[in-house]
């Protein structure tokens, strides 16, 4: 089977698992917003926002490594039951750490949610934890179904403690809980990764093999938070919760696109560790980065353009000044996208200290702009920031990681991208029904001419899968 090809099958695989509970997530925005305030949804965000901070600081990115490293040890069971032997042992007993530390710390926190602080995080690890040995064993079927009981059992159970049981915040948080819980549970017992763990398997020289390797994306996974949470911190003390719980249902339709993104994301660092040594890796590599930017670009300004349409349809409208905030999320999202896309050559080469550096270096820019603007503009000065700090990202990557590997953006497409842009931005704005329409079949025709290699070479995988069966 080719690179490109096996790409195709393992984000087909992995996208079973997390496309459809997304799109059932995404149309439940209308209960979240209608049921909840936007105090209450301000507050759910913020804690699932510091619960993603306190995840790399407990586990110190070892899921990561673990991923990394058990790409390379598929051919040997002695290695893989060391590794992760390794890993189970550790996260445990950093787990048990945390907990006692923060039944301590605690009781001098005055909230009423507090204790999801702890819970939350220890699921979410153990979850992280299974998925990442579940792709690193290259069982990507596996993977997609533990994400599937996590992503539906958080709607489903979501709809049940808001809808039904009326338990606003704590739903949403005990929803989260137990999906984690699901998860982990169905990956120990599918993968029998039981027998994998023995005490006499654990290894300090895998250990610091993999830490050397992890640590070093703490700051980065920091770096991301900041640049992400950062913007919620300083809205919710400097404008009001409400103004964050507005900002967090604008990032709803970027964080659309980002789950599309990711779910290619993952397959497509594990071709990048897996082919970064053919001979012609740069030509591969540069292929498969533009092709994604012309996928993803499109998702990206087709969201805009139809955003005029459907806004109305899935936020409740005490929420309609998110609408103002989503084409310049859209964009930050996209040169996300391209810093994720070159960032996974960092990954293959294992280079972990420059993804650290360069994520460092965006968040402090985004906290700049951020506090800078603030006063001035409101809430556009969180939206700006997180697109300014992800764009000199981009451009930095990209100049940088032309010492590992050559690759080569299409810069007639960035040029035609950047065009397209403009018109559907004008547009959006100007929110007159007739214009919007233009703008919406242009998007559409564009998408179709620009994407139509791409669509022709699936097409003809997927009838050949098919001819085969």
């Amino acid at each position: 089977m080719s690179r490109e090809k096996q790409l195709v099958k393992n984000t087909v695989i992995v996208a079973v698992g997390k496309i459809c509970t997304q799109f059932i997530s995404f149309f439940l925005l209308p209960l979240y917003t209608a049921m909840l305030s936007t105090e209450e949804y301000g507050t759910v965000d913020l804690l699932n926002t510091y619960i993603s901070l306190l995840l790399p600081l407990i586990i110190l990115q070892i899921d990561q490594g673990i991923f990394r490293f058990l790409i390379d040890a598929r051919e040997s069971e002695e290695e893989k039951k060391s590794l992760i032997s390794t890993t189970i042992i550790i996260v445990t007993l950093q787990s048990i750490a945390y907990l006692i530390i923060y039944a301590i710390v605690g009781q001098f926190i005055n909230n009423e949610y507090k204790y999801f602080l702890a819970t939350n995080v220890v699921a979410s690890i153990f979850s992280s934890i299974m998925l990442q040995i579940s792709r690193g064993v290259g069982d990507n079927k596996v993977y997609s179904i533990g994400s599937l009981i996590s992503a539906s059992g958080t709607v489903v159970l979501n709809v049940i403690f808001i809808a039904i049981f009326k338990w606003g915040v704590y739903g949403m948080l005990l929803a989260s809980l137990i999906a984690n819980c699901l998860c982990a549970i169905y990956v120990f017992i599918k993968k029998k990764i039981y027998k994998y763990i023995s005490k006499d398997a654990f290894s300090k020289v895998h250990l610091k093999s993999i830490w050397k390797y992890s640590i070093p994306l703490v700051p980065n996974m920091l770096s991301w938070w900041i640049v992400n949470a950062s913007d919620r911190t300083i809205v919710s003390n400097m404008l009001s919760i409400s103004a964050n719980g507005i900002y967090s249902a604008a990032n709803k339709f970027s964080s659309m696109c980002i789950t599309f993104f990711n779910i290619f994301n993952m397959t497509w660092s594990e071709s990048a560790s897996m082919y970064i040594k053919d001979k012609d890796s740069s030509l591969y590599f540069t292929n498969i980065i533009n092709t994604a930017l012309k996928i993803f670009s499109s998702i990206c300004i087709g969201i805009i353009a139809i955003m005029p349409f459907v806004f109305p349809l899935l936020v409740n409208e005490k929420f309609n000044e998110a609408y103002y905030q989503i084409p310049i999320l859209m964009l930050s999202t996209l040169c996300n996208i391209i810093v994720s896309l070159i960032g996974s050559i960092y990954v293959a080469q294992k280079n972990s200290k420059e993804i650290a550096k360069t994520s460092i270096l965006a968040a402090v820019i985004n906290i700049i702009i951020n506090l800078v603007l603030i006063k001035f503009i409101g809430l556009y000065a969180a939206s700006i920031s997180t697109f300014i700090a992800y764009l000199l990202m981009a451009i930095y990557r990209y100049i940088d990681v032309q010492k590992y590997i050559k690759i080569k953006i299409d810069f007639t497409l960035l040029l035609n991208t950047i065009i397209i842009l403009i018109i559907v931005f004008v547009t959006y704005y100007l929110r007159i029904t007739w214009i919007s329409i233009i703008s919406l079949i242009i998007t559409v025709l564009y998408t179709i001419i620009i994407n139509r290699n791409t669509m022709e070479f699936v097409v003809k995988s997927l009838k050949n899968k098919f001819s085969k069966n």
